[in-house]
Protein backbone atom coordinates (compact mmCIF):
# COMPACT_ATOMS: atom_id res chain seq x y z
CA UNK A 1 0.00 0.00 0.00
CA UNK A 2 2.85 2.36 0.81
CA UNK A 3 4.38 1.71 -2.63
CA UNK A 4 1.06 2.44 -4.30
CA UNK A 5 0.75 5.77 -2.49
CA UNK A 6 4.32 6.66 -3.48
CA UNK A 7 3.59 5.78 -7.10
CA UNK A 8 0.47 7.96 -7.13
CA UNK A 9 2.42 10.86 -5.60
CA UNK A 10 5.12 10.50 -8.26
CA UNK A 11 2.54 10.69 -11.05
CA UNK A 12 1.05 13.76 -9.41
CA UNK A 13 4.43 15.49 -9.49
CA UNK A 14 4.98 14.58 -13.12
CA UNK A 15 1.55 15.71 -14.29
CA UNK A 16 1.61 18.90 -16.28
CA UNK A 17 -0.98 21.64 -15.99
CA UNK A 18 -3.81 21.64 -18.50
CA UNK A 19 -2.57 23.54 -21.52
CA UNK A 20 -4.72 25.58 -23.84
CA UNK A 21 -3.75 24.51 -27.32
CA UNK A 22 -7.46 24.13 -28.16
CA UNK A 23 -7.66 27.85 -27.42
CA UNK A 24 -5.03 28.48 -30.12
CA UNK A 25 -7.11 26.49 -32.59
CA UNK A 26 -10.29 28.32 -31.56
CA UNK A 27 -8.70 31.74 -32.10
CA UNK A 28 -7.12 30.60 -35.39
CA UNK A 29 -10.54 29.57 -36.67
CA UNK A 30 -12.23 32.79 -35.53
CA UNK A 31 -9.46 34.88 -37.14
CA UNK A 32 -8.92 33.00 -40.41
CA UNK A 33 -12.34 31.43 -40.99
CA UNK A 34 -14.85 34.27 -40.76
CA UNK A 35 -18.35 33.93 -42.22
CA UNK A 36 -17.33 35.33 -45.61
CA UNK A 37 -14.30 33.06 -46.17
CA UNK A 38 -14.17 30.86 -49.26
CA UNK A 39 -16.21 27.72 -48.46
CA UNK A 40 -13.57 25.44 -50.02
CA UNK A 41 -10.87 26.89 -47.75
CA UNK A 42 -13.17 26.60 -44.74
CA UNK A 43 -13.79 22.95 -45.59
CA UNK A 44 -10.08 22.24 -46.11
CA UNK A 45 -9.17 23.89 -42.80
CA UNK A 46 -11.97 22.01 -41.04
CA UNK A 47 -10.78 18.72 -42.48
CA UNK A 48 -7.16 19.51 -41.55
CA UNK A 49 -8.10 20.28 -37.94
CA UNK A 50 -5.01 19.99 -35.77
CA UNK A 51 -2.91 19.41 -38.88
CA UNK A 52 -3.06 23.09 -39.76
CA UNK A 53 -0.13 23.25 -37.30
CA UNK A 54 0.83 19.60 -36.83
CA UNK A 55 2.15 16.86 -39.09
CA UNK A 56 -0.08 14.05 -40.28
CA UNK A 57 1.86 11.01 -41.37
CA UNK A 58 2.35 7.49 -40.18
CA UNK A 59 4.74 7.36 -37.26
CA UNK A 60 4.53 11.10 -36.52
CA UNK A 61 3.97 12.09 -32.91
CA UNK A 62 0.87 14.16 -32.20
CA UNK A 63 3.16 16.92 -30.95
CA UNK A 64 5.24 17.12 -34.16
CA UNK A 65 4.70 20.51 -35.76
CA UNK A 66 4.76 21.35 -39.45
CA UNK A 67 6.50 24.51 -40.68
CA UNK A 68 3.52 26.72 -39.84
CA UNK A 69 3.18 25.16 -36.39
CA UNK A 70 6.87 25.83 -35.77
CA UNK A 71 6.37 29.48 -36.75
CA UNK A 72 3.36 29.77 -34.43
CA UNK A 73 5.29 28.15 -31.58
CA UNK A 74 7.99 30.83 -31.87
CA UNK A 75 5.44 33.39 -30.72
CA UNK A 76 3.00 31.30 -28.66
CA UNK A 77 4.43 29.14 -25.91
CA UNK A 78 1.64 26.81 -24.85
CA UNK A 79 3.15 26.49 -21.37
CA UNK A 80 2.27 30.16 -20.74
CA UNK A 81 -1.37 29.61 -21.69
CA UNK A 82 -2.73 27.29 -19.05
CA UNK A 83 -6.49 26.81 -18.93
CA UNK A 84 -6.63 28.48 -15.52
CA UNK A 85 -4.73 31.54 -16.79
CA UNK A 86 -6.96 31.83 -19.86
CA UNK A 87 -10.06 31.49 -17.72
CA UNK A 88 -8.82 34.28 -15.44
CA UNK A 89 -7.59 36.49 -18.33
CA UNK A 90 -9.75 35.76 -21.40
CA UNK A 91 -9.35 39.12 -23.17
CA UNK A 92 -5.60 39.26 -22.65
CA UNK A 93 -5.26 35.64 -23.78
CA UNK A 94 -7.22 36.32 -26.96
CA UNK A 95 -5.14 39.43 -27.69
CA UNK A 96 -1.83 37.61 -27.17
CA UNK A 97 -2.90 34.60 -29.23
CA UNK A 98 -4.01 36.79 -32.14
CA UNK A 99 -0.75 38.77 -31.96
CA UNK A 100 1.21 35.51 -32.07
CA UNK A 101 -0.78 34.23 -35.04
CA UNK A 102 -0.25 37.49 -36.91
CA UNK A 103 3.51 37.41 -36.26
CA UNK A 104 3.67 33.79 -37.41
CA UNK A 105 1.74 34.76 -40.53
CA UNK A 106 4.52 37.17 -41.48
CA UNK A 107 7.08 34.35 -41.63
CA UNK A 108 7.84 32.62 -44.91
CA UNK A 109 6.86 29.12 -45.87
CA UNK A 110 9.39 26.89 -47.62
CA UNK A 111 7.69 27.79 -50.92
CA UNK A 112 8.65 31.47 -50.50
CA UNK A 113 5.21 32.86 -49.68
CA UNK A 114 4.36 34.14 -46.23
CA UNK A 115 1.90 32.03 -44.29
CA UNK A 116 -0.62 34.89 -44.40
CA UNK A 117 -0.27 35.16 -48.18
CA UNK A 118 -1.04 31.46 -48.47
CA UNK A 119 -4.04 31.69 -46.15
CA UNK A 120 -5.39 34.76 -48.01
CA UNK A 121 -4.98 32.81 -51.26
CA UNK A 122 -7.21 30.10 -49.80
CA UNK A 123 -4.57 27.44 -49.15
CA UNK A 124 -3.46 25.84 -45.94
CA UNK A 125 -0.28 27.48 -44.64
CA UNK A 126 2.15 24.56 -44.32
CA UNK A 127 3.71 22.66 -47.19
CA UNK A 128 4.85 19.79 -44.97
CA UNK A 129 1.70 18.91 -43.03
CA UNK A 130 1.25 15.57 -44.79
CA UNK A 131 -2.26 16.32 -46.01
Amino acid sequence: MKRFATLIAMFGLLASPALATPEFQKEWKSHYLPEDVDPAFKAAAGKAGCNVCHVKREGAKKTERNEYGKAVSEFLKKEKFTKDWIKANPEEAKKLILEGLEKAGEKKSSDGMTFDEKIKAGTLPATDSGL
